[in-house]
């Protein structure tokens, strides 16, 4: 019979064990048991890192953007309380004509500096609403691991719920999250118009202005959703800030909150499902696509979204040739010569008159644009989850090679260095620039009010951002492949 061994076995062993047996054999005396153990406490403490790092710039994150939301509101009140909901607010930027000329057509089609303007609101947008979602996300993980659901490091944030109708990650509130940020997407596009003045020479000067009540959504859309990633981030004990997949093991064996499964650890990613017992280390791990069950679907997700944003041009196309709209309105056939990337009026492009602008037409507006924006906001959010797979497997590949893996202090040092990371942050307002581009609600204004709703669907740029998704989705399927 072999001699009992005084060493912790595999089952029985813990900290408080370890403790056990260092001390005993030694006959240490009392005070210095005491000083072990308060040392080992220390250690325990440190087993992994918080990442208050990360929660200080998260929390200084969600600050901006509540102070950006409330800008918007109050500007968005302040037009409204001015000239009604058909207000706008000029910015002063004016452009000066010698004659009357106040477009071509029924539609009006904004200058360069008034689509920069559009794109940099949609990158405020954008800034906004990572913010919000690294706190929904972390919040999210945290509720998971407590429910003992948590099976990856990364989840689709909006699209994965936790238990209960009355939590802040609940499939309730996702659902109103997912809604919400469509909204503030749209609302972004939708902001930014033309006013025109009358010149007591007989000319006209226009304006770059800002509509009142798209401003007002989009401050209560951003609002809102602060509001739900912070009672989130109250309502659940955040282990670690970190998105290390390290850190989150450790935390997350460090608080017992992950159960070990036995014969699994040589089991490869994608054979998370079967249970066949011991199994002979794989040569390599599967790509993400067999890996990560979810990531099958966004990208078939984001193939679909190609395929409608193309079937949708083909409909725009079908509609201005068959309706003979180019004799009500003056455009031209798609060619190359008519092609552009910013619209052109001689272009080719079917529009829609809204009667009056008040509050049913602005709705109207905003279901429309949300349903067709709706799908791009939803693929793009998607694509995060394919990013954030890659970069902890490349972490976990890292840490196994002779020089280890140097864990980033900075939260923001992921992002700028990690290239997928930062594709996906510029390509987000990217895109929904150009779907703003294609298309277009027509807001033109006379002194200071809105006097038409004119939906534009531009056929060039409709196929512009089709082009774009392609090259997006073949990207992102050959790392998904990889």
């Amino acid at each position: 019979m072999m001699p009992a061994s005084s060493k912790p076995t595999e089952e029985n062993w813990n900290p408080s064990s370890l403790l056990v047996y260092n001390t005993l054999p030694g006959h240490q005396d009392f005070d210095s048991t005491i000083s072990d153990a308060k040392s080992t406490a220390d250690a325990r403490a440190d087993f992994y890192d918080r990442s208050l790092t990360s929660r200080r710039y998260a929390l200084v994150g969600l600050s901006c953007s509540y102070i950006f939301s409330c800008l918007c509101i109050i500007a968005g009140i302040s037009t409204l309380a001015n000239h009604g909901i058909s207000g706008v607010t000029p910015l002063n930027i004016f452009e000066y004509r010698d004659v009357m000329a106040i477009g071509v057509g029924p539609i009006q089609v904004l200058p360069l500096r008034g689509e920069i303007l559009t794109l940099i609101l949609d990158l405020f947008v954008t800034l906004c609403t990572e913010s919000i979602g690294f706190v929904h996300g972390i919040s999210l993980r945290s509720v998971l691991a407590s429910e003992s659901r948590l099976r990856f490091n990364t989840n689709l944030r909006l699209l994965t719920a936790a238990r209960g109708w009355y939590n802040p990650n609940s499939a309730f509130l996702n659902g109103i999250s997912a809604v919400l940020l469509i909204i503030s997407y749209s609302a972004a596009s939708l902001v930014v118009c033309q006013d025109f003045w009358m010149t007591p020479a007989g000319g006209s000067s226009d304006s770059i202005s800002i509509a009142g009540f798209p401003l007002l959504i989009l401050g209560v859309a951003l609002l809102l959703q602060m509001m739900i990633a912070l009672s989130a981030m109250q309502t659940v004990k955040i282990l670690t800030w970190s998105s290390s997949p390290f850190d989150l093991t450790a935390a997350l064996v460090h608080h017992a909150q992950l159960t070990p499964a036995t014969f699994r650890c040589m089991c490869r990613v994608s054979d998370i499902d079967i249970y066949g017992g011991p199994a002979k280390p794989p040569g390599t791990q599967p790509s993400a696509w067999h890996a990560h069950p979810s990531i099958r679907k966004v990208v078939i997700s984001l193939w679909v979204i190609v395929a409608a944003c193309a079937g949708w041009a083909v409909l725009v196309m079908y509609f201005w040739d068959h309706f003979h709209l180019a004799q009500v309105v003056p455009t031209s056939p798609l060619t190359l010569q008519t092609w552009s990337f910013l619209r052109n009026l001689m272009g080719n492009y079917v529009i829609y008159d809204l009667p009056g602008v008040n509050l049913t037409a602005w709705i109207v507006v905003f279901v429309f644009t949300a349903v067709v924006q709706g799908p791009l906001t939803l693929g793009l959010h998607c694509s995060e989850l394919i990013v954030n797979v890659i970069r902890d497997e490349r972490q976990w590949r890292c840490a196994t090679k002779r020089k280890g893996l140097s864990v980033a202090t900075n939260p923001l040092k992921p992002i700028f260095i990690h290239p997928m990371c930062l594709i996906l942050f510029i390509t987000k307002p990217f895109l929904h620039w150009m779907f703003g581009l294609s298309f277009s609600l027509a807001l033109t204004a006379f002194d200071e009010n809105i006097n038409a709703l004119v939906m534009s669907m531009f056929t060039a740029q409709i196929w512009n951002l089709c082009i774009a998704l392609f090259i997006f989705s073949c990207f992102f399927t050959f790392i998904t492949l990889r």
